[in-house]
């Protein structure tokens, strides 16, 4: 086994998930995610946690929701196991990548809903999700396997204690910020993020970071106070289906405008979810230099150091003052805008990134 397997294993149970003896664990496995499930069960029996294992295929998901009639009912069972566990592990592995694409959308919609309180508790855990580098996702990212794994852990196995101190200068800005302004070709957005709280995300749980790899600060605009146009030039996939070139126009904080080059049924299926979904639910600035191309997995691209991604959907509770619940919505769905050229993010009217250079960054 390639020994960065275990490297990869051991950042995510002790930095990442920070992993104690007696913890309750679910292992979520991909399906070609053996060999780190395998390094994963080796450091947690190390560090004597209590581990449950789980199959997440692709493949299985699109055989259940093709079969089934739409009229899903909340899981109870899979909701307990949750609601029990310390901490949730998602090995993500698969070997197609667009598995799901021939699901109607309204099925996935329909369970989408159904499902949100197994979401929910899921994330009232210290979840982490990680990928194991497989031949589907190289040939999705257009690389040879080797060279995709290279890619994989030059992002992951990095000093996170280091980046994280270098992210902390843009959180410090965000939290004494009001408002963001997001500007480049055919995009000029401004949001508000008055008396909201940015999060470091440096891949550990202790930041309120939930994704190995990480590296961004994110925050919550405040869903009623988004305004403009904004262009997201990064190819993605979404619900298994190639979305390209999307454009979104806001009014009030709703888009209530919509195109996209390519997958424009994809799109329309997510933001018709439910009210939430065409609200924004985050605002994140990637800082991860170890990630230097585009791949077509949002794990790693919206972490790109000189990208700027915005999901509709879901806020996360860690960017909201105590007592609000921020927008609400069974979906978060990232769609990145590529931010090297041309372009600039400003802070109550002050530039803080320059053509993908932060302001206290060489060359700014």
């Amino acid at each position: 086994m390639d020994e960065r397997i275990h490297e990869h294993a051991a950042v995510l149970v002790d930095w990442s998930a920070r992993i104690e003896t007696g913890d309750d664990v679910v292992v979520s496995v991909g399906e070609e995610a053996h060999d780190l499930a395998v390094a994963v069960a080796d450091a947690l029996g190390e560090r004597g946690a209590n581990v449950v294992t789980t199959y997440a295929s692709e493949e299985v998901q699109r055989a259940y929701l093709r079969a089934h009639d739409g009229d899903f009912e909340l899981p109870e069972h899979e909701l307990a196991l949750y609601e029990a566990a310390d901490s949730v592990l998602f090995l993500g592995g698969t070997r197609n990548t667009a598995a799901t694409a021939d699901v109607p959308t309204e099925t996935q919609q329909a369970y989408g809903r159904a499902t949100s309180e197994v979401k929910e508790a899921r994330m009232d855990t210290d979840w982490v999700s990680t990928v194991h580098p497989t031949r589907a996702a190289a040939q999705q990212a257009g690389m040879s396997f080797e060279a995709y794994a290279d890619f994989v852990y030059d992002a992951i196995l990095r000093d996170w204690s280091e980046l994280a101190e270098e992210m902390a200068n843009m959180k410090d800005v965000l939290d004494a910020g009001s408002e963001v302004r997001i500007v480049k070709a055919d995009t000029d957005l401004t949001m508000s993020i008055e008396g909201r709280t940015a999060v470091n995300s440096a891949a550990s749980v202790a930041y309120d970071s939930h994704n190995l790899p990480s590296g961004e600060v994110f925050t919550a605009p405040v869903e009623d106070a988004v305004e403009g146009e904004v262009f997201f030039d990064v190819p993605m996939t979404l619900e298994g289906q190639r979305v390209e070139n999307v454009h979104l126009t806001f009014e009030g904080g709703e888009v209530v405008d919509f195109s996209a080059g390519a997958g424009e049924d994809a799109l329309a299926g997510i933001l018709d979810t439910d009210e939430g979904a065409r609200r924004l639910g985050e605002l994140g600035i990637g800082m991860n230099r170890g990630i230097d191309r585009f791949t077509d997995s949002i794990l790693f691209d919206e972490k790109m150091g000189d990208t700027v991604h915005l999901a509709v959907g879901r806020a996360y509770g860690a960017c909201l003052p105590e007592g609000e619940d921020g927008n609400q919505s069974a979906v978060h769905t990232d769609m990145i805008t590529d931010m090297s050229e041309d372009s600039r993010i400003e802070v109550d009217g002050e530039v803080v990134q320059r053509n993908g250079t932060f302001r206290w960054e060489d060359g700014f």
